[in-house]
């Protein structure tokens, strides 16, 4: 059996991590707190703006660590909501379309993802993903530390959790397919056997028409 892995951001959904986490620093326990995160988020903002330039690792432990302090219980709490607001009002119209095509075809779909765990697992139950590999806050004493556990899932690291998670179902690389709309992504595409750009970033497009690689849009429904 094959698998299909697709990248979230940019690919299935208009979103990117920035969107669901000022959601959640939206809704703290009351509207000080709020404006505390959203001010401390917004001061590093230039800094998460070099960091996603030059790292995605980075970036990503730069944006996650403004979770810091918000309860186990309230991030799962508010889950839901942050799902229905944010990432299910942004995907995009043939999404769950082409997902459904690769469970048709007997596909494990596994969504490979910066995003949060939590959040993904939402996603996966709505589009009908098999699989989620996603990461993951350290939590203490049922707070968020603002750290991430290892490994981050980011840039090429991408890759090796592919691999990894080929040889543990048992799937040959060869036979799978990977979907994603960024350059930054390539380490991802160029492991499977059948790679494709969707909504591909310039770079990524002109890497796939290189290479022969089917370039797909999933703005308008099928």
């Amino acid at each position: 059996m094959a698998a299909s892995y697709f990248d979230v951001d940019g690919t299935l959904v208009r979103t990117n991590l920035v969107h669901p986490t000022l959601w959640y620093l939206l809704h703290q326990r009351t509207p000080f707190r709020s404006l505390q995160k959203v001010a401390r988020a917004a001061l590093r903002a230039p800094q998460l703006v070099v960091a996603e330039m030059q790292d995605r690792r980075i970036f990503n432990e730069m944006l996650f660590s403004a979770y810091e302090g918000i309860s186990k219980d309230r991030l799962h709490l508010l889950a839901d909501d942050a799902f229905e607001q944010v990432l299910k009002r942004a995907l995009f119209p043939s999404a769950r379309d082409l997902v459904t095509r690769c469970r048709d075809q007997g596909h494990d779909v596994v969504l490979i993802s910066g995003a949060l765990d939590f959040l993904m697992h939402r996603l996966a139950d709505h589009l009908g993903a098999t699989h989620v590999i996603a990461n993951k806050l350290e939590i203490k004493d049922g707070f968020a530390t603002g750290r991430l556990l290892r490994p981050v899932v980011a840039g090429p690291e991408k890759a090796r959790l592919i691999r990894d998670h080929a040889r543990e179902r048992g799937h040959d690389l060869d036979d799978c397919f990977a979907y994603s709309d960024s350059y930054s992504d390539v380490p991802m595409l160029s492991v499977v056997g059948h790679p494709a750009a969707v909504n591909p970033d310039g770079k990524l497009a002109r890497l796939a028409r290189t290479y022969g690689w089917p370039v797909l849009s999933l703005d308008k429904p099928n």
